[in-house]
């Protein structure tokens, strides 16, 4: 069996939404949500919460993963990207016990409608095709236009065509990524461009929760 691990960033500081991690959706807190997805999905070998909280460490716990250490505060202030956790998380693995998984999946707290059988099909995606690495995209076919130079201009498409000549664009979702090992501590990448696949993500698996509308957004759902 292929060893594959599922990374949950979940710091503590948020400035739209104060314990957002820790926020309460559905009867269980957000962090829980992509613990109990990865622990859905039995290709997933281990689950690893990294956080620089205690708070949600203990919550994590009590969900049955991991919390080999606190996050350094360098790696968790807003402008930190996902790239460095990941490879913390990595890194540090590798020299306390000489783990080294073959595939990294990275799930976010923020993005609880992430379904079980995306996950599925974004693996399978590494056996059929020899991925380097697999994104969740959402089509897009919106006409798109930007302002420079003090007007606005058409980005894409150039010229407006008839719909049936338009070809759709393929917007990043942000709620999940794939890579192997070696795209991010080699290639010191998130997701490789070389070899990389699509997963189509339904709108609701895109919902974000960023700040305290986002939460309620989601709440509605799930009264639905």
């Amino acid at each position: 069996m292929k060893e594959i691990i599922a990374i949950i960033p979940a710091r503590s500081g948020s400035k739209g939404i104060k314990n957002k991690n820790l926020q309460i959706l559905g009867g269980k807190p957000l962090v829980a949500w992509p613990i109990e997805l990865a622990k859905s999905v039995k290709k997933i070998t281990r689950i690893i919460v990294s956080t620089d909280d205690r708070k949600i460490a203990k919550v994590a716990k009590e969900y049955g993963v991991e919390i080999p250490f606190l996050r350094p505060k360098s790696l968790a202030k807003d402008e930190t990207p996902t790239l460095p956790v990941l490879q913390h998380c990595l890194k540090y693995l590798r020299e306390k016990e000489g783990y080294k998984p073959e595939i990294v999946c990275c799930l976010y707290p923020t993005a609880p409608f992430l379904k079980r059988k995306t996950i599925v099909k974004a693996l399978s995606l590494f056996e059929k095709s020899n991925c380097n690495s697999v994104m969740s995209v959402v089509e897009d076919d919106g006409k798109f236009w930007v302002y420079e130079r003090n007007k606005y201009r058409p980005l894409y498409p150039k010229e407006r065509v008839n719909r049936q000549y338009y070809r759709p664009l393929y917007r990043e979702a942000g709620n999940i990524y794939f890579s192997k090992y070696k795209v991010l501590m080699k290639m010191n990448k998130l997701i490789a461009k070389e070899k990389l696949e699509f997963i189509f993500v339904s709108s609701e698996e895109t919902v974000d929760i960023d700040s305290l509308a986002d939460l309620q957004t989601a709440r509605d759902l799930l009264k639905k």
